[in-house]
């Protein structure tokens, strides 16, 4: 197993950071209570995960998570504030338990971004139950919701990283 130093794990996390941010901002589309499709910008969050560790990459989700808090604050109970940010991005980082297999890429983004939903759906769930319609249980609005802009997103990432050229570009980065 290749070891980095920190100085180098620091600088590519906070460039990946960095690319995450700057894609959240282009939107595909945005939901009227938070949440968008954006251009990738959740693969730029397991990259270092899945270079560096599970610990690299969820401490780059927290920081891109607390960046999203700073730059489009979407706030209505101080404690969604942890399920909605920090948690919602950090659990992204798990995909860095992946990054030893043949396509560790592909399984832990999978894996980051169901975390990811099921992070923001609970926080729904909680938080937005009032805006359930009549008669649908709020944790399977919640559900539908969240899946309405992170499944698209993560459908189109799934594509782009099996492209076997991305798939080799992106491997290759951290040498």
């Amino acid at each position: 197993m290749k070891t980095y130093s920190r100085t180098k794990i620091l600088a590519y996390s906070g460039l990946c950071v960095s690319i995450s941010t700057v894609l959240s901002l282009i939107t595909v589309y945005r939901m009227p209570q938070g949440g968008s499709v954006t251009a990738c910008s959740m693969l730029f969050i397991a990259l270092p995960a899945v270079w560096f560790g599970p610990a690299a990459g969820i401490a780059a989700g927290v920081a891109r998570g607390l960046l999203d808090l700073v730059i489009k604050p979407e706030i209505y109970h101080p404690a969604q504030v942890l399920l909605d940010y920090p948690l919602a991005f950090g659990v992204i980082g798990f995909a860095g338990f992946f990054g030893k297999y043949k396509y560790g890429l592909l399984s832990g983004f999978l894996v980051g971004a169901a975390l990811r939903f099921v992070a923001s759906s609970l926080s729904g769930f909680i938080f937005f139950a009032a805006y359930a319609p009549e008669g649908v249980h709020p944790l399977l609005y919640s559900a539908g919701y969240n899946a309405s802009y992170i499944l698209p997103e993560a459908v189109v990432t799934c594509i782009i990283i099996s492209i076997p050229a991305v798939r080799t570009l992106l491997n290759k980065i951290p040498a």
